[in-house]
């Protein structure tokens, strides 16, 4: 016998990836210049001069042995330095190296803190829309999923519905600001509230109610949005962190774990975040990912194109017909789709070669997600296919 949980997200990918793959098939049918595939996040920016010139430093002055060779478990002494001071100067904190946990990206960091915190019966609420593979990681974990309704119009929390869900078993919530899939950057305000009710409920029930920071997006953000820093309002706050986005890096799969001083605990969690990576079997984050992090913790790849995308496809979309809240940040786009169905009317997409994600995954039935983290001609000549869709629904 074999593990069925583990056939199942074998055989069931996730739909992202389902389409990512279809788009590549087609593309090998008709031509890449004729798939218009906005489905998966993959930056298309280029990395930094910054990092490619940390490479060739990295490979001309270091033996093999320090590039490629392993680190400490929790991560090179000198990138979780560095990763200190730019937080530091950034943001006003106090951050020391052993604050910090290095990983393989967010999606490492999320498991790995979800792993070192579950105990049988525990909760976790996550805000819809969410990213999908939060469901995945804390039901493996041993956790309860518990979805919790944004406001229909903004995306942003309705109170109301999180009271409602709060209880004695909630361990943590998940934020995720830049929000993917909708773009969304919650409020100062929001922000405030929430850290006033974590703060009332935990003395409440007795045990902290951690805040999970998932912010692969925070550096994308545009038109002089500000993403509140959530360790600045709520002293549980765990960050998971990847440089995917930030530096253009996703296949070289770096990120980190923050764990301030000022979370209750601190000392035993940071335990049980080591313990919870051996466990798992990460052995190290990458080597010369890390050394290549240390010299760049600060830079940001040219993140005008987004904002340009963004702008082009979100107008033109409002004007053929289409509905959506308008995104401060990351690289994506949540519509309203044309019809109740969202996995009917990506089918119909797919006549025009519009390859777009259904939002049942992410917690949100009757929208699709367009990831626009792709060149500016593709939105330009997928533009008419996007006009066309609409008009097939504007004759029903």
């Amino acid at each position: 016998m074999i593990s069925e949980k583990m056939v199942r997200l074998g055989t069931h990918k996730s739909v992202i990836r389902e389409i990512f793959e279809y788009s590549k098939q087609r593309a090998a049918q008709i031509g890449a210049e004729n798939v218009f595939d906005f489905s998966i996040g993959n930056p298309n920016v280029p990395a930094p001069s910054s990092v490619h010139e940390a490479i060739k430093e990295l490979l001309d002055n270091k033996d093999d042995v320090y590039l490629f060779g392993y680190t400490s478990a929790q991560g090179d002494a000198d990138t979780r330095a560095a990763i200190a001071s730019d937080l530091n100067q950034r943001f006003d904190t106090s951050f020391r190296p052993d604050n910090f946990y290095m990983t393989c990206g967010a999606a490492a960091s999320l498991r790995i803190v979800l792993e070192a915190l579950t105990l049988p019966g525990d909760e976790y609420i996550i805000f819809t829309p969410f990213f999908p593979e939060y469901r995945v990681f804390v039901e493996a974990a041993g956790g309860t999923f518990v979805e919790t309704r944004t406001d229909d119009d903004t995306f942003q929390i309705d109170f109301d519905r999180f009271l409602a869900a709060l209880n004695s078993h909630t361990k943590a919530v998940f934020l995720n600001s830049p929000n993917n899939p909708s773009g969304v950057v919650y409020t100062e305000e929001s922000i405030q509230h929430l850290a006033k009710v974590l703060e009332e409920r935990s003395a409440e029930y007795g045990h902290p109610i951690y805040l999970i920071a998932d912010e692969p997006y925070r550096e994308l953000v545009y038109d002089e949005t500000k993403v509140p820093y959530l360790t600045k309002y709520y002293n549980n706050t765990l960050v998971c962190y990847s440089y995917s986005k930030s530096l253009s890096l996703p296949g070289e799969r770096i990120g980190y774990i923050l764990v301030p001083d000022e979370v209750r605990d601190s000392r035993q969690i940071y335990a049980a975040i080591c313990g919870a990576g051996r466990a798992l079997g990460y052995v190290c984050a990458p080597s010369l990912a890390q050394h290549v992090i240390a010299k760049c913790a600060g830079c940001v790849s040219d993140l005008s194109v987004y904002r340009e995308n963004r702008d082009l496809l979100y107008h033109s979309l409002t004007d053929y017909g289409y509905t959506c809240v308008h995104p401060d940040g990351a690289f994506y786009l949540f519509v309203k789709t044309l019809e109740p169905n969202a996995y009917a009317f990506c089918e119909k997409a797919k006549q025009f070669e519009l390859l777009l994600v259904p939002g049942d995954d992410f917690g949100a039935p009757g929208y699709v997600r367009i990831a626009y983290c792709v060149t500016s001609d593709q939105i330009r000549r997928a533009l008419p296919a996007f006009e066309k869709l609409a008009k097939e629904y504007q004759k029903i």
